[in-house]
Formats: C-alpha cells, sequence, structure tokens
C-alpha cells in the first residue's frame, strides 16, 4: 500500500534572513516546528531534503527522516519541484512507495495540524488531486501598470459594493501544499488535476521572507503556541532573577544578602528525587550562590565568563544532549544558553530579547517560585509520557 509522506525543503542558504530556516521561533528551529506540524498532523513518515549539515542534525533530532541534496538544487533558482522530485527518486530508490505528499515550507511557523490533516484526507479519498492552504479575503486588490498608475484587479473601482455583498477570493499561505504522486510526477508541478482549497485560520498566514516578519512570528508564539509538558531530562538555571528576585541588600560590612522562595527548594528537591540533574551556572562569585547550592544540595559553576560554553561543557560530562535540558534565564547573558538547549525558558519578567527566545514562559517570578514552576512542568511531563517512549516533537539541537 502507497505510503503518505511530509517533504520539507530546507535550504541551509538564504538571502532575506541568512540561516533562515535555522532560526528560532517559539524557541525552535522553524524547520523543526514544520517537522513537529507534520507529526501533529498524524503523518508518520516525516522528510526533510536539505544540504546543510545542520539542518540534518536538527531534523534528525526531531525524529524527521533526511535526503541530501546536492548542490546543483540547493541555490537560489532552484524551484521547490526539483527538490521534491529528487526526494520522491530517492525515497523510492529507499524502498519507499509514496501515494501523497504534504509538502510544508518551513518558513510558515504556525502551520495549522488539523487544516494538514484534513488537506491530507482530501487527497487519499481521491476528492482533490492537490490542495493548498490558504486563507480568505475579501481585499480589493491593485496593480501598477507601466506608468506606475493603479489598475484594480479583481474589482470594478467604479463600483464598491459592501462585504457581505463581494465574492471572496483565496490567498496562498504557503504553509503546505498536499497532492497524489502520480499526478505530480505527471504535471511536473504541484497544481494539477481537481485543485481544492483548505482554509487556515489568519493567525496562522505568515510567512517568514524578511527579518521583519521574523520578529512578528517570535511575537506571535507565545500566543500561538500551545503549552508542551517540558520533557527533559536535566534542569540548569541562572542564579540572580531566577532564583532571586534580582535584588540585593548590601549591609554596612559590604556583605549580600538575597531574598529565595522556599517554594524553589521543594521544586529542587522533587526533581533530585526523581533523578534530574540541577546546575546553577552563574557569570559572578558569589558566597551567596555557593550557600544556596549546598543548601539544595546542587551543582554550581561560578564566576563563568562564557556560560554557553561551560553548560556545553558540563553537558558532556554529564552525557546528556543538549537537546534534553531545560535552561531558565532571565536576562541578555543568558541567550547564548538558551540557543543552545532544546527547551529554553524564561522567568515572565524577563529581559524582551530572553522572552522572544523562549520556548515556554513559566508563570512565576524570579524569587517567587520560578523555579518550582519549571520544575511542576518538567516532573509532570514525566508522569504523563508513555513508558520508554520520549516524544521527539519536543526534543531540539542547538
Amino acid at each position: 500500500m502507497s505510503e503518505i509522506v511530509a517533504i520539507i525543503p530546507a535550504r541551509g542558504g538564504s538571502k532575506g534572513v541568512p540561516r533562515k530556516n535555522l532560526r528560532h521561533v517559539g524557541g525552535v528551529p522553524l524547520v523543526a516546528r514544520a517537522v513537529a506540524s507534520a507529526r501533529r498532523s498524524g503523518i508518520d513518515r516525516i522528510v526533510v531534503s536539505t544540504d546543510d549539515a545542520e539542518i540534518v542534525g536538527v531534523a534528525r533530532e526531531w525524529g524527521a527522516e533526511v535526503v541530501e541534496r546536492p548542490a546543483d538544487l540547493s541555490g537560489d533558482t532552484a524551484s521547490s519541484e526539483t527538490a521534491l522530485v529528487h526526494a520522491l527518486d530517492t525515497l523510492a530508490a529507499r524502498g519507499l512507495d509514496a501515494g501523497v505528499v504534504a509538502f510544508l515550507q518551513a518558513t510558515s511557523p504556525f502551520v495549522d495540524a488539523a487544516a494538514l490533516a484534513e488537506g491530507v484526507r482530501l487527497v487519499r479519498d481521491g476528492v482533490y488531486d492537490s490542495v493548498f492552504s490558504a486563507v480568505e479575503t475579501y481585499g480589493f486588490l491593485w496593480r501598477r501598470d507601466a506608468a506606475t498608475r493603479a489598475v484594480a484587479i479583481n474589482h470594478d473601482a467604479a463600483h464598491r459594493p459592501r462585504r457581505q455583498d463581494r465574492e471572496p477570493h483565496y490567498l496562498e499561505t504557503g504553509a503546505f501544499y498536499v497532492f497524489a504522486v502520480d499526478g505530480f510526477r505527471a504535471a511536473k508541478h504541484r497544481f494539477f488535476g481537481r485543485v481544492g482549497i483548505v482554509e487556515v485560520p489568519d493567525r496562522t498566514a505568515l510567512e517568514i521572507d524578511t527579518l521583519s516578519e521574523l520578529e512578528q512570528a517570535r511575537a506571535l508564539a507565545p500566543l500561538l503556541d500551545a503549552p508542551e509538558p517540558i520533557d527533559v531530562d536535566a534542569v540548569v538555571t541562572d542564579f540572580d532573577g531566577v532564583h532571586t528576585d534580582d535584588t540585593v541588600t548590601v549591609d554596612d560590612a559590604g556583605r549580600e544578602a538575597v531574598r529565595v522562595s522556599r517554594s524553589d527548594g521543594m521544586g529542587v528537591a522533587l526533581l533530585r528525587k526523581a533523578g534530574i540533574p540541577v546546575l546553577i551556572l552563574s557569570t559572578e562569585t558569589n558566597p551567596v550562590v555557593s550557600a544556596r547550592a549546598r543548601k539544595l544540595r546542587v551543582e554550581v559553576l561560578q564566576g563563568v565568563d562564557e556560560k554557553a560554553a561551560a553548560l556545553r561543557a558540563w553537558a558532556e560530562a554529564s552525557c546528556i544532549p543538549l537537546s534534553r535540558i531545560a535552561y531558565l534565564g532571565n536576562d541578555v547573558n543568558d541567550l547564548a544558553c538558551l540557543e543552545l538547549v532544546g527547551w529554553p525558558v524564561a522567568v515572565p519578567d524577563a529581559h524582551p530579547l530572553v522572552l522572544a527566545a523562549a520556548r515556554a514562559v513559566v508563570d512565576r517570578p524570579g524569587g517567587d517560585g520560578a523555579v518550582r514552576a519549571l520544575a511542576d512542568r518538567v516532573l509532570l511531563a514525566r508522569e504523563t509520557a508513555p513508558e520508554n517512549t520520549p516524544s521527539q516533537e519536543k526534543r531540539s539541537i542547538r
């Protein structure tokens, strides 16, 4: 029986947004978001076609199969269709009989999984030969002629009917296309035969081609992404602004004191009981940090100039993949660590750049239960995950 396969073309190069397919939205690389969307839609065979070694690593970490694309199909002028044909040929050589292809673009960060599943059903059941995602629009469209004068396209400029009296049009979102393989090979194009439209919500229609659109996507991610269980094997935290409220009292002898939360202490104890190691990573060398780490009975690395390098070394020594670590931070000196791990997490009053880099934001501020809030989500993931079945969708690599 022929299979349904999702193919995600993802080049390493990009002019408008350099390394675009690896840029993070909601703390997750764009190519990984596409893989996760395909899996949520119910597609089991997911393939990333790429010419880039780092994208290969991300794709495999998220459970996708990889087709390595040759250089002549990876330039700016290469079409998506050529990448799709190459991927299908490669998969056929591996013994895959693909009957339906779902072509996803990683540059669409908010693929509606339910709509994608509906598109697959419509093609699989023979209702259409090809479908694409689109949003309904009643907009009046114009173009400029050779003299740069405005010319109406989809309406009579002299007659402006009310919205309810106008026929809707549909704008491609670029998020996904689904089609029968035999028809695609014959037509050599994604639109052929009976073409259908799968409507998707306006909020999912953003496509990233510019840095401005990337920033828009990052701003939207906390509003559109559904909360996920934080499935990790280790928790690493900053100290100031995470275990504390980022303030300090100094007595007349210069001794410093901070306020911490007892609930954080319980959260750390529960993590240790579950066998989940905890590390405090701080750029400062301070007796307060040492004392708190001793109280919590956790490892601490202080006086670290390059926090990301220290984190990478600790993870390697502990035999824990970076993709299986949650890092909780609050300020710009945490950004490099947030980029490294599978679960970058922020406190709610973090610096805006940290909030933009986070995959999750805990609901308690630093010094007032932030660590406990993260611990609860990590432990909940352990309790609810199917036994011996780690979710690839919750993993990432940086």
